[in-house]
């Protein structure tokens, strides 16, 4: 009866022809154009904002970081030394010295090509907070939360933006031997202080007479924590200071360069643009192999083995730490921020609103400035400024879903 039953339900069931069976597969042709084709997404979102009452997390997992302390703690206690390579042994990196001259050059371009379109794009600061907007007048969006905003239903007041505005000054210690005596409280004011991508060439090998630099030939040693050798302690030599120094920083930059030739505003705009990714491609490059810390409570950044001891640290409960710094790895974004801007698709046009910011983009001000001035959009940058999205009319934004 068991087999007249599943005989009959198979007799009723009802049969699939071949092609209805051949209607519900996808053609090959068809799956193979079903696939995404487009590398870059319409939209993305930038990074978020971090809060300023918590810490900045760590960009090595905490797991990690223990699990690599404890190693090095058992090593210590067996009297085995840690095994160290270039650079963390106090030698350079060969291959790593052109990448740091080539940075350096890039650097010293960015400052000059800045300085010579700020004559040409406007750039406004808000006087009350960090939002700074590049365009013929400042936006329109309620987003300003310095004093007394509320007074002024959180729009900005505008100022004329200067080079720092654009390029955020992070500044580092200059330490002739990063592996000698630590900098403490007391002693700061006996180190300058100079651009922390500046200090971060000068240690992967660049040779500058302004800020001398100890070249070891014979390497550190350590165990655990502990210091055994690094060849004792020298005395720095005088530097030799010179005009050459302001090539590498942004002070009095809109003096020291003329506003450019309509004729040359294309070109100086698209070589500013690729001597910032050059100068960011470098960057990443360095902080792979050499060590720079950043606070996790304020914008403090560090070249070298461990950070310093000055306290001055005012941010989240600095009153616990005696205004010592939180140190940690650092990221790229930290030595050399991006400063993201609002995207202004036709500079002459009215100015940004408050109810149409979420079709708005966003863009690192420098790739802004240049691409206002007549550079081509790098396609990594197009998802961020939306430019594939259309902007409604405020009252077609009403319907949007």
């Amino acid at each position: 009866m068991a087999l007249t039953g599943i005989g009959t339900q198979e007799r009723h069931r009802p049969q699939a022809s071949k092609f209805s069976i051949l209607a519900c597969q996808t053609p090959a042709h068809n799956r193979r154009y079903s696939k995404k084709r487009f590398t870059h997404p319409q939209n993305t979102d930038l990074p978020p904002v971090l809060p300023k009452n918590k810490k900045k997390p760590y960009p090595i997992p905490l797991k990690q970081i223990l699990q690599t302390s404890r190693a090095d703690k058992k090593l210590a206690e067996m009297g085995i030394e840690k095994p160290l390579e270039p650079p963390k042994n106090g030698l350079l990196v060969p291959e790593l010295i052109p990448v740091a001259y080539d940075v350096l050059d890039a650097w010293k371009i960015l400052i000059e090509g800045l300085s010579q379109l700020l004559h040409v794009v406007p750039v406004h600061a808000c006087s009350e907070c960090s939002e700074v907007h590049v365009g013929q007048t400042g936006h329109h969006i309620q987003n300003c939360h310095g004093p007394n905003s509320a007074d002024r239903r959180s729009f900005h007041l505008w100022v004329k933006g200067s080079i720092d505005d654009v390029l955020l000054p992070i500044e580092s210690y200059h330490q002739y031997d990063p592996f000698g005596t630590r900098i403490k409280h007391d002693t700061r004011f006996d180190y300058d202080r100079i651009p922390a991508i500046v200090e971060l060439c000068i240690q992967a090998g660049v040779e500058l007479p302004q800020y001398p630099s100890r070249r070891r030939t014979q390497p550190i040693r350590m165990l655990g924590k502990k210091m055994i050798e690094r060849g004792g302690i020298v005395a720095a030599p005088k530097p030799q200071h010179s005009g050459d120094v302001l090539e590498f920083d942004t002070q009095r930059a809109l003096e020291r360069f003329p506003p450019p030739v309509d004729s040359d505003v294309v070109e100086i705009a698209q070589s500013t643009l690729n001597a910032y990714e050059k100068v960011r491609w470098g960057v990443t490059k360095l902080m792979r192999k050499y060590t720079v810390k950043a606070c996790g409570y304020c914008p403090e950044v560090h070249v070298g083995p461990w950070g310093h001891n000055a306290k001055l640290c005012g941010e989240f409960k600095h009153q616990w730490r005696d205004g010592k710094h939180g140190w940690q790895d650092a990221i790229v974004d930290e030595v050399f921020p991006p400063n993201y801007v609002w995207h202004v698709r036709d500079p002459n046009g009215p100015p940004l609103k408050s109810s149409l910011k979420r079709f708005y983009g966003k863009a690192p001000i420098v790739v802004e400035i240049c691409v206002q001035a007549g550079a081509t959009v790098p396609n990594k940058y197009r998802p961020m400024m939306r430019l594939d999205i259309v902007v409604p009319d405020k009252e077609e934004a009403r319907l949007v879903a």
